[in-house]
């Protein structure tokens, strides 16, 4: 069934809750700068020191009730990046992370009818947040790199996850995703604009030493094996890459289709880079300039 509708899932929760505090404002007083075919579907991060962390080291230094706040206000999801491919028993005790779940649990937004989630990689922590946390949903991470499309497939059919982040290799394999029922579509949330080597053998030992980062192992950084690693992230160049989803494609193929959602990653980067891609994926081209000048001189956001 086409869908009429995009829904974005925006990085940053934690990590950038100043542009949000600027950019929010915009989007509710401007809907007429921003397409109205799309909205935002949930914005996901974390915050520093999280053992439970994946795919990126969280940051930010605003607390979980600002943050909830201000996510409340705008009737919008948050989502906990809970990532970690390599918990243990013991690391479920851990006092801040689930501090972070009961305040998303217990949210003045969940009694408002906006549900707040948890992406995660280990089954192990899915079946414990299922337990204490019943109120929040589950996203089955990217990090599981499900690569294989039947993998993607059984991960889908789980009634665990009310949404799957296919590694974003299986953007393009229309054959096999024209296939799915309209439920199993809903659930697919796709990544947008992943700018990692799209031949990369080396995904699963960066994210796995990210996760040992996290649980506060002593390893040094994982070196980038892409040809042009030292560039760092260009949105330019993760347009180039075949994986690309760009705006046309989220209009003119995937929502005929029947998909409706869409992760837009970033936590790791700059807020400029961020309100970047606020701008090319939600913003109308004649007002981008608009949303800049609103956020930059009217908030004074210190980008830079």
């Amino acid at each position: 069934m086409r869908k009429t509708i995009a829904y974005y899932h925006l990085p940053g929760l934690f990590e950038f809750y100043e542009l949000y505090e600027a950019f929010l404002p915009v989007y509710r007083k401007h809907r007429e700068y921003f397409y109205d075919w799309c909205g935002i579907g949930s914005i996901y991060g974390a915050p520093a020191d999280c053992i439970w962390g994946g795919g990126r080291i969280g940051s930010g230094e605003h607390g979980v009730q600002e943050v909830m706040n201000l996510m409340s206000e705008y009737g919008i999801s948050a989502r906990l990046t809970f990532s970690n491919s390599l918990l243990r028993e013991e690391h479920l005790a851990d006092e801040k992370c689930n501090a972070l779940c009961k305040a998303l649990n217990e949210s003045e937004g969940m009694r408002n009818a906006v549900s707040n989630g948890v992406i995660v990689h280990s089954d192990l922590l899915a079946g414990y947040i299922k337990k204490h946390y019943p109120n929040l949903y589950l996203v089955s991470s990217t990090t599981k790199m499900l690569t294989d499309f039947n993998d993607f497939l059984d991960e889908v059919k789980r009634e665990d996850f009310q949404y799957v982040v296919p590694d974003f290799r299986l953007n393009k394999a229309f054959d096999k995703l024209a296939k799915l029922t309209d439920k199993e579509k809903d659930k697919v949330e796709f990544l947008c604009n992943e700018c990692c080597w799209f031949g990369c053998y080396d995904r699963k030992n960066c994210y796995e030493i990210v996760s040992r980062q996290n649980l506060g192992e002593d390893c040094p950084d994982h070196v980038c094996v892409a040809p042009d690693s030292q560039n760092g992230y260009r949105f330019s160049k993760a347009m180039e890459n075949p994986a690309f989803i760009s705006v046309d494609d989220i209009r003119n193929t995937y929502m005929p289709m029947g998909f409706s959602n869409f992760k837009i990653e970033g936590r790791g980067l700059g807020s400029a880079l961020v309100l970047e891609f606020l701008l090319y994926y939600m913003t109308k081209p004649e007002y981008q300039i608009h949303v800049r000048e609103d956020i930059y001189l009217d908030n004074m956001l210190d980008l830079f």
